[in-house]
This record gives C-alpha cells, structure tokens and sequence, in this order.
C-alpha cells in the first residue's frame, strides 16, 4: 500500500518544528526551514526538510553551534 502525500509530509512537518524550536533554542534563526513541497508530492518515503538559505551571521553562529556538539552518540543519521 503507498503512503498518501499527507502522510509523506506530517512526520517531516513535526520534524521541521521541532528543529525550528532546536534551532532557535542556540540562537539560530534559518528563514527557509520548511518542508520541501516537490518531494512531498514524490514517490520518496518521506517530504525532504529544506534548510534553505541564511546570511553569513547566521552560518557563522550554525557552524559555532555544531562545532559545539557532540553527535558521537549514535543517535541518528548524519
């Protein structure tokens, strides 16, 4: 049974709001987080989440954040 487009996209929707919340929890703002409409409506399992773009500001701060973390953990693909 293939998966509807409504249900392709709820599941990258609640991922691209919580990673907005993640996000602006460290300071970073990326204006053009949203759901990728063209894989929504694709034969993907999933609706990609597009990143978008942000000024130097912000990819300096991102980049800073990042360099912050460890992801060593194994929790999830990267």
């Amino acid at each position: 049974m293939e998966m509807t487009s409504s249900k392709r996209v709820r599941p990258t929707e609640e991922i691209v709001v919580e990673l907005r919340a993640a996000l602006t929890g460290v300071g970073v703002v990326l204006p053009s987080l949203r759901v990728d409409p063209v894989t929504g409506a694709s034969a993907e399992p999933f609706a990609l989440v597009a990143l978008g773009r942000c000024n130097v500001g912000t990819a300096r701060r991102l980049t800073e954040v990042l360099r912050g973390c460890d992801v060593r953990d194994g929790g999830g693909d990267v």
